[in-house]
């Protein structure tokens, strides 16, 4: 499976029973980059797919830091 975007993660997680919605999109990627890290740790997943997903994870967070940080400079 190839990830590229927050919805392949999504589509992982769930395959695992792992549903994440907290409220806000920057804490659901800090939950899922959690989350990932344990289904690597308990061996579910391999080092290249957990790899990949934190790739995605990282760069979906840095936008939504950057995102939040425009948001408040506007104030």
């Amino acid at each position: 499976m190839s990830f590229r975007t927050l919805y392949d993660v999504q589509q992982l997680l769930k395959r695992f029973g792992t549903f994440v919605h907290v409220g806000k999109r920057i804490w659901d990627i800090e939950l899922m980059s959690s989350e990932i890290r344990r289904l690597y740790e308990g061996g579910l997943i391999d080092k290249q797919t957990f790899i990949r997903v934190q790739l995605v994870l990282k760069r979906e967070h840095r936008l939504e830091e950057k995102k939040q940080e425009e948001k408040d400079r506007s104030k």
